[in-house]
């Protein structure tokens, strides 16, 4: 059985997306979900599932180590969405390659420091892009620099805004980023 933490800041449509596409399936088990906010709905949505949250600030994410490595102890992947805090060293060396996150774009454009949700959209339109898309990756110690494992384009015409822009993206992230996590953990990516 593989274990999957899932980090969180906001929202959590991701996070939800993630535990439904799961919860049937007895080779996986999600027995934590982490918000570095206490207000981030994405831990309503789990607990609403029945996964149990623990909230840790960005001060302990990189002041206490252990009680993050306590955290996700007995873990064998860590998926991040729409978890907005850098990711510590130590948490990158303890899951190698076991750290996935989803990036509202085809990187390596539009990543980086500030480059996520709405930032990421309004710079895609401003440079008047004809398309776009999502990015899974591995975390390294670079902001949006690991190793890619998958990108999915949707098209884009000059009319769309930001917020059309976000909600085709949105369509893509719920129908890739459970089966590009499953072909991970399954060892087919």
């Amino acid at each position: 059985m593989k274990k999957l933490a899932i980090f969180v800041s906001g929202g959590g449509t991701n996070c939800e997306n993630i535990i439904r596409y799961f919860q049937n399936n007895p080779e996986v088990q999600i027995p934590i979900v982490v918000s570095n906010k206490d207000d981030a709905y994405a831990l309503v949505r789990a607990q609403n599932l029945n996964v149990p949250t623990t909230v840790i600030t960005r001060q302990q994410l990189n002041e206490d180590r252990q009680l993050v490595l306590d955290t996700v102890s007995g873990c064998d992947y860590i998926i991040l969405a729409g978890f907005l805090p850098r990711v510590p060293d130590y948490l990158i060396e303890a899951f190698p390659k076991r750290i996935i996150n989803i990036h509202p774009a085809l990187l390596p454009k539009y990543g980086g420091k500030g480059m996520w949700g709405h930032h990421v959209h309004e710079a895609v339109k401003a440079a008047g892009e004809t398309e776009t898309g999502i990015t899974i990756h591995y975390v390294n110690n670079e902001l949006d620099a690991g190793e890619q494992i998958a990108q999915f384009s949707t098209q884009l015409t000059p009319s769309d805004t930001p917020d059309d822009i976000a909600d085709k993206v949105h369509v893509l992230e719920m129908a890739n980023f459970p089966k590009v996590i499953e072909q991970v953990i399954n060892g087919e990516k």
